[in-house]
C-alpha cells in the first residue's frame, strides 16, 4: 500500500493540520516507508512459530516468565499517615468544598 500526496493532504485536512507542500512531501515519504516495512513483515512466513510472551524468551526460555509472587510486603500504615491531616473520616481525607 502506498499513499499519494493528495492522500496526505486530505489526512492533514481531516486532522486540522496545516502542512506546507514540503512538510506534506516529507510526511508522505515517512508514511510510505512505514507501509513498506509492514509489507515486508507480512511477507515473512510465520506458520508454526509460537508467539513469545516476552522478547527475552527468544534468548533464554527460563527468564521469560520469572516474575515475583504478588504478596503484601508492607504493613498498613493508613492511621499513621492520616495523623497529621487536619480532618479525616472513615479512612478518607476531608477537604473544604471549593466548588459551589
Amino acid at each position: 500500500m502506498t499513499l499519494a500526496l493528495s492522500d496526505v493532504k486530505r489526512i492533514a485536512n481531516l486532522s486540522r493540520l496545516e502542512l506546507t507542500d514540503e512538510q506534506a512531501g516529507q510526511t508522505l515519504d515517512k508514511l510510505n516507508s512505514i507501509f513498506s516495512l509492514v509489507e515486508q513483515m507480512r511477507a515473512v512466513d510465520t506458520t508454526g512459530i509460537e508467539p513469545l510472551s516476552h522478547p527475552i524468551a527468544a534468548l533464554t526460555a527460563d527468564l521469560a516468565l520469572r516474575l515475583r509472587d504478588d504478596a503484601v510486603t508492607e504493613t498498613n500504615q493508613r492511621e499513621a499517615y492520616q495523623q497529621p491531616a487536619p480532618a479525616t473520616q472513615d479512612g478518607l481525607y476531608l477537604v473544604p468544598k471549593v466548588i459551589e
